[in-house]
């Protein structure tokens, strides 16, 4: 049986600025517009929290029932090391999945938006599909923009919107550098896995691209973000704040375009991950105060 620590590696805690993130400025949107609800904006950070987690559980038992998880650079995966049976895994994505759709429907009830429950099924829709079922998307290159609809424009637009309980330009702006910056870390995963994923039939964006073009996908996600927030600055200043961030990015942008590979793009996960978490953190600072 997997252990607790193997339970907690497998939901793979690097990938957990996506869930939070997008929290986290969705709520400074809604702090900036007079709109805070504090229970909300929890209850919205653990339906994030839970459908991350889910989706890497989902992953880990559809990769693993593949076979694709067989020879790793990466992390272990509870499947693919046999710490964990398929069925166990799967047990684990689906309750992280339920205590989602819990979570989200008390918001639902709470906002009396019913169509937030399209947008839920959505996600958990979205969350399965990459790698499970027949056709799984996140085969097919499509996994950077359902990441970038998922962990970026959805759940700012969406935290925001049960706090405030209106759709706000500020949010829609502000989820484009987060949803970029969750692509992030999507891309230099992909790109790690690149030679084991090809082998194994998992078209990802960064085998359908190569290596070369991947690398420049990945500065491009890194580097927009800024660009975005500069835009911001005229019409709310403080967004500039995120450029105390920007030294956070030379170290992973330097290392992937030193056509570093394999067990060397792990730090770079890491690295990113604290990048996002510092810009998102600055970016919620400065919408909170900038409106």
């Amino acid at each position: 049986m997997a252990t607790p620590a193997q339970w907690i590696a497998g939901a793979r805690p690097r990938t957990l600025p996506n869930a939070i993130v997008p929290v986290m400025v969705g709520t400074g949107v809604a702090i900036g517009e007079g709109g805070f609800v504090w229970w909300r904006a929890i209850l919205a950070l653990l339906v994030a929290l839970s459908l991350q987690i889910g989706v890497n559980y989902a992953n880990d038992y559809s990769d693993g029932i593949r076979g694709t998880d067989d020879q790793r650079v990466g992390p272990m995966r509870l499947v693919g090391s046999r710490a964990a049976t398929p069925r166990e895994v799967l047990i684990a994505a689906l309750g992280s999945f339920a205590l989602a759709a819990v979570l989200g429907l008390v918001l639902v009830l709470v906002t009396q938006a019913w169509w937030v429950l399209l947008v839920g099924a959505a996600a958990i829709a979205a969350a399965w599909f990459y790698t499970g079922g027949k056709r799984p998307y996140g085969y097919r290159g499509l996994g950077e923009l359902a990441v970038f609809v998922f962990f970026g424009i959805v759940p700012v637009v969406g935290t925001a919107y049960v706090q405030t309980e209106a759709l706000s330009w500020a949010a829609f702006l502000a989820s484009i550098p987060v949803g970029l910056l969750s692509c992030s870390m999507l891309v230099v995963n992909n790109l790690r896995d690149v030679g084991t994923d090809k082998q194994a039939g998992k078209r990802t964006l960064a085998v359908v691209l190569g290596a070369e073009r991947t690398r420049t996908l990945y500065v491009v996600c890194q580097v927009v973000p800024f660009v975005v927030a500069l835009a911001m600055v005229p019409i709310t200043p403080w967004a500039a704040l995120v450029l105390l961030a920007a030294p956070l990015a030379i170290s992973p942008i330097r290392t992937v375009l030193s056509k570093a590979v394999g067990p060397a793009l792990i730090a770079v996960l890491q690295q990113t991950g604290k990048l996002q978490m510092a810009y998102g953190l600055l970016l919620s600072v400065g919408l909170a105060i900038a409106f």
